[in-house]
This record gives C-alpha cells, sequence and structure tokens, in this order.
C-alpha cells in the first residue's frame, strides 16, 4: 500500500481525521460508519491506551476495516513492531519515541511509516525534521511534554505556519471538538498545502481509550460540511 494510493482514497476529503487511542473493535467498526480515514491503536505498554490490554490481532485483522489501520510505538524493536503489524494487519507505523533516521528507514522499507515530533516552544522544525525528510514517509507535529505519548494540550500552531514541510503531516496536540475555526484558519496558511489529516484522542473520549462517538461524528461532519 503506497502513500500515493492513501492520499488518492481521500482525496475528496481535504480534512482527514485519524482518531487515535482505540481500544475496542466496535468502536473501529464505527469509525468506518462515520467515514474517518485513520484509526490509531497505541503499542506503548505505558499508556493508558494500551491496545493489546482490550484488543484482539486476529479478530481487527478479520474486520477488514475501511479506515487505515496505524500502529502507534515508542523506541520499539524492529521485531516488536513487524509483529504487530502482522497480528493486527496494520496500514502504516507511527514512531512516537526517539527513534533514528536509519531505523525510521528500516520501518519505512516494508510498511508505510509516520515520525512523530514533539514540539517545544522554542524548536526549530526545519533544522529538527530534517534527517527524517527521505526516510519516511509522513510527519506527525505534537505537543512536546514529560515522557512519551501525547499530552493533551496544543502547542503553538503558529510555529508551523510559514514553513515549507515538503512532506504529508498530520497535526495532533489537543485538538478539541470547538476547534472547527481555528483548524479552518490554520488551513489558509502556506504551510497547511502539506496538512493531511488532524490528529484527535483524549478530548474525544468518555474514559482513557474509549471514545465519545458523538463527538467524533458532529466534529468530522462539521470539518466536511
Amino acid at each position: 500500500m503506497t502513500e500515493s494510493t492513501i492520499i488518492s482514497r481521500y482525496a475528496s476529503h481535504p480534512l482527514r481525521i485519524k482518531v487515535c487511542g482505540m481500544t475496542q473493535l466496535d468502536q473501529l467498526r464505527t469509525l468506518d460508519e462515520i467515514g474517518v480515514a485513520f484509526a490509531g491503536m497505541i503499542f506503548y505498554h505505558k499508556s493508558a491506551r494500551f491496545a493489546l490490554k482490550t484488543l484482539n490481532g486476529e479478530e481487527v485483522k478479520k474486520a477488514k476495516l475501511k479506515a487505515y489501520k496505524v500502529g502507534v510505538f515508542v523506541n520499539a524493536g524492529y521485531e516488536e513492531i513487524m509483529t504487530q503489524v502482522d497480528h493486527f494487519g496494520l496500514d502504516l507505523v507511527q514512531l512516537h519515541g526517539d527513534e533514528t533516521p536509519r531505523f525510521c528507514e528500516q520501518i519505512s522499507s516494508y510498511i508505510q511509516t509516520i515520525k512523530a515530533f514533539r514540539l517545544g516552544e522554542d524548536d526549530n522544525i526545519p533544522w529538527k525534521i530534517r534527517e527524517f525528510k527521505d526516510c519516511c514517509d509522513m510527519f506527525l507535529f505534537d505537543t512536546m511534554g514529560v515522557g512519551y505519548g501525547g499530552t493533551g494540550k496544543k502547542f503553538n500552531w503558529s510555529q508551523l505556519c510559514g514553513l515549507n514541510i515538503k512532506k504529508p503531516f498530520f497535526l495532533s496536540g489537543g485538538i478539541e471538538p470547538d476547534d472547527v475555526q481555528a483548524i479552518q484558519q490554520f488551513v489558509q496558511d502556506s504551510v497547511a498545502k502539506d496538512l493531511f489529516a488532524l490528529d484527535i484522542n483524549s478530548k474525544f473520549e468518555i474514559s482513557p481509550g474509549v471514545k465519545d462517538m458523538v463527538k467524533v461524528r458532529d466534529f468530522y461532519n462539521e470539518l466536511n460540511k
């Protein structure tokens, strides 16, 4: 499955959504009903949304979901990642730790790979991403926090404004239901020519890993009306 295939499949959806931290098979199926493009499952054992606590890989694989399945890993080894790619039938891998460009290249030679960058207020983004441009397929920009994983907080999106990322990227970090207007303003900036999808998680939950599907549906419809 190639990046161009993924892009062409959702060409009519200018603001695609990835719902991350999925832990229930029935909710994965509901994402398909809504039209969500990407379903994220976290394979980081310290996460409150650790997929292996509640999801069976073979059941997920056999479900033949329409949404692309994204496995989120933090400093995992190659064999561990490939095991879950096989068990869950993952379509993409998201590397959310301190993975090196060489490791990203190793993974991306087998499966579409997203490299996540946790941004602090003073980060030089072009410098931070420079070594990864040729060794992964997409980027994801998230908020810097203590440890790894999402913080549920936004970073300053204006840090991206005016940049030429030259690679499809996901915008993450505390996106919430009331952010539609702010997102619509952000997409007016030149950097948004490379904005591929919005990554949502904790602000759309009833409890960790259990999504409020009404909020997800309403957000999707508001973005795409």
